[in-house]
């Protein structure tokens, strides 16, 4: 089951919008809905998006959600239809992505859960090479 239904898009498009942007067809809503949300998963790397995509109904992060619902309303409006708003629907885009920027760059610290860290068979943590983050203070100009 998906994180998000077409259904769902009721918040950000109005039903008939959608069905006149899929033709009826609910396979090209759930496409642009799997898009949104591959998008939204490629930000939160650092967290545990089995677990975050895996919930339904109101046990979903409603951030997410929102984010997610933006993000999908903006593949399926790229159908382009002038009865919408396209501007209002690149804005909340535009708004969403910088969010999860925010998140991915660490700036903005949701309350999800974080990727579990592997552990060996006495329990003790194993460290991983690969993604780190490093950076210092603004270098001072001292002259004297």
């Amino acid at each position: 089951m998906s994180f998000l239904s077409p259904t769902e898009l009721n918040t950000h498009l109005y039903g008939e919008i959608v069905n006149e942007l899929t033709r009826g067809d609910n396979t090209v809503a759930q496409m642009a809905i799997d898009a949104g949300t591959a998008e939204v998963k490629g930000y939160l790397s650092d967290y545990d998006i089995v677990t975050i995509f895996s919930q339904t109904g109101p046990n979903r992060d409603p951030l997410i959600l929102l984010f997610n619902k933006d993000v999908a309303a903006w593949h399926l409006v790229c159908l382009a239809n002038p009865n919408i708003d396209i501007q209002l629907r690149k804005d909340r885009y535009d708004n969403a992505i910088a969010w999860l920027k925010g998140v991915q760059s660490g700036k903005i610290v949701p309350d999800l859960p974080l990727v579990p860290l592997p552990v060996d068979n006495q329990g003790n943590p194993i460290i991983q090479e690969g993604k780190f983050r490093w950076g210092g203070n603004m270098k001072r100009e001292s002259h004297y």
